[in-house]
């Protein structure tokens, strides 16, 4: 495992607060970046990807992700590794749970290859564009209902990103 890179959107800082955790988790492996200032070539300089979007008004990425995901088209990442993660709101909105996750997911999908799923066990939501043959996509919390449980799933994540980023 060498060099990670964890891009992240946040607009309420929320988001930035988990990718610095995720990065702590690492140590010094990793690095992150704000979308709203990266570029292609920060993208094609690492072999781990992490992505992580909270999701906003009904089911969408955070605001700086939709230019960004425009890059990311663009990048060829068939010899990388991307894992995701999010943050959503599952009391609020349970019809459409950390569906930003998902919107990253159908951008790369068949693009590269994705690690890091996580258990839909210990949620409560309805429905969740994040979800895909009955797992998450990539590490999906709730700062909001379950910040409690933050540390633990982040400790527990990275444990299976150390193995499944070789």
């Amino acid at each position: 495992m060498s060099g990670i890179a964890i891009f992240y959107g946040s607009s309420t800082g929320n988001t930035e607060k988990v990718a610095e955790k995720i990065k702590h988790a690492f140590g010094d492996e990793a690095i992150t970046l704000n979308v709203e200032d990266a570029r292609d070539k920060d993208l094609e300089k690492f072999p781990n990807l992490i992505f992580g979007t909270s999701t906003w008004e009904i089911g969408d990425m955070q605001d700086d992700w939709q230019e960004f995901i425009e890059i990311v088209d663009k990048v060829d990442l068939s010899r990388k590794k991307v894992a995701l993660f999010g943050l959503g709101d599952q009391e609020i909105y349970p019809a459409c749970f950390a569906d930003g996750v998902g919107r990253i997911y159908d951008h790369i999908e068949g693009k590269t290859t994705i690690v890091g799923k996580w258990p839909v066990d210990g949620y409560d939501f309805e429905e969740s564009d994040a979800v895909r043959d009955g797992e998450f996509v990539g590490l999906i919390l709730d700062e909001e209902n379950q910040s409690k449980l933050t540390n633990e799933r982040i400790r527990k994540w990275v444990e299976i990103l150390k193995k499944e980023f070789v």
